[in-house]
Order: C-alpha cells, then sequence, then structure tokens
C-alpha cells in the first residue's frame, strides 16, 4: 500500500526507512522517527528507534535478539534474517518457513589494510589441487591469473581440460581475462550459474569477487572426493 518494493534486502533494509513502515503496518502503530535520512548518524538514530519498537514487542515472548544497530547497517544478511524471521513468527505471517535451517557464513576480516578470509576454502581447493601436486596459499592472488580456476574445474568434473585452450603461463591482462573467463564457461557447463564477479575483477585481485567465485564451487562441489 506504500508503494515499496523490496528488491534485495540488504540493500532495501539496512538504512530503517522499509523497517520502520513494516513495522508500523504489522504493529498498528506510528513510530516517532524522521521520514527521510540520508546521514549515516541519521540512519543509525532510526534504526535505533525501529529496532528498540521491535525489541519491545518480542521481548516479552522471550526471543533471542540475534541483530543490532551496526550489523543490521552493516547489510548483514544473517542479522537481517534473524530480524525478519522473528517478525514473521510473531505476527503469524501466513508463509511456511522450513525448519531446522543452518547457514554457512564466509567470515572476511579486514587486518593490516588486507582481507583475510577465514574458512575451509583453502582446504577445499587444496584437495583437489594437491592431485597436481599444487598448492594454494593466498586465495586472491594465486586465482588471479585464472590457471588454477580452470585445472580445479577439470578436476571437479572429472576431466583432462586441453592445455591449448588456455594459457599456462599467461604474461598479459587480456591471456589472464581469457582464463578466467574460459573458467567461468567450464562453470556453466557443469551447471552452476553464471559468476556475477566479472573475469576483470578476479585477474585485478579482487579478493571479494575470487570468494564469490570459490564459495560457489564450495558450495556445489564439496563432497567431491
Amino acid at each position: 500500500s506504500e508503494r515499496i518494493i523490496v528488491k534485495q534486502l540488504e540493500e532495501d533494509l539496512y538504512d530503517g526507512q522499509v523497517l520502520q513502515k513494516l513495522l508500523e503496518k504489522l504493529a498498528d502503530r506510528k513510530l516517532n522517527v524522521a521520514e527521510v535520512t540520508q546521514s549515516e548518524i541519521g540512519q543509525k538514530q532510526k534504526l535505533q528507534t525501529v529496532l528498540e519498537a521491535v525489541h519491545d514487542l518480542l521481548r516479552p515472548h522471550g526471543w533471542t535478539i540475534k541483530w543490532n544497530v551496526d550489523s543490521i547497517h552493516g547489510k548483514n544478511l544473517i542479522s537481517i534474517l534473524h530480524l525478519l524471521v522473528a517478525l514473521a513468527m510473531h505476527f503469524r505471517a501466513p508463509i511456511r518457513l522450513p525448519e531446522h535451517v543452518s547457514v554457512q557464513v564466509v567470515v572476511v576480516r579486514k587486518r593490516e589494510g588486507l582481507l583475510q578470509t577465514t574458512h575451509s576454502l583453502i582446504t577445499f581447493v587444496n584437495k583437489h589441487l594437491n592431485k597436481l601436486n599444487l598448492e594454494v596459499t593466498e586465495l586472491e592472488t594465486q586465482f588471479a591469473d585464472g590457471v588454477y580456476l580452470v585445472l580445479l574445474m577439470g578436476l571437479l568434473e572429472d576431466y583432462f581440460v586441453p592445455l591449448h585452450n588456455f594459457y599456462l603461463t599467461p604474461e598479459s591482462f587480456d591471456q589472464k581475462v581469457h582464463n578466467v573467463s574460459f573458467a567461468f564457461e567450464l562453470m556453466q557447463d557443469g551447471g552452476l550459474k553464471k559468476p556475477k564477479a566479472r573475469p576483470e575483477d578476479v585477474v585485478n585481485l579482487d579478493l571479494k569477487s575470487t570468494l564469490r567465485v570459490l564459495y560457489n564451487l564450495f558450495t556445489k562441489y564439496k563432497n567431491v572426493e
């Protein structure tokens, strides 16, 4: 009725604007907050007010609060989901929620200016690359030329990738992009969706893009020996 359409949970809910409208509609009460706030401080103040109203509703019913202003404003999808599930259950939304849901989280920490991932992705890729006597220690750099990605796909899908299809020792940026693009084609041939990351991002050492690609492989092939 407010003509609000949510397309992406993290992007649309983090600033409290849509959450405010949702809560007002569900709880049938008006919240005393500014309508539109652009500054980060203003957004967090609004979010604080909205979340306090949520807590007032949920606390008497013994809900464990698994979110806070910083995690919602920081676009933490897990926190946002916890909040939405709590609201859906509290207001008896006419939807069937699956039971025993668990979410695997890739934790990326910024330490001394470098993004460092703490996860089993390195273990996963090494389990397979070790068959070729290859070892990965740095996710963002060692996949940047696409060679390991191509070889990994061959190992996961159990076929030999002809050496004339890619550059085994790429020297130029374009050769590396060719390799990563070729690896993406192999992923799609294996039934994976087209990666959201651009090949150029992987070549440019963008860790987030590389992690996304590897995590998709991990999700599909984690049980492959």
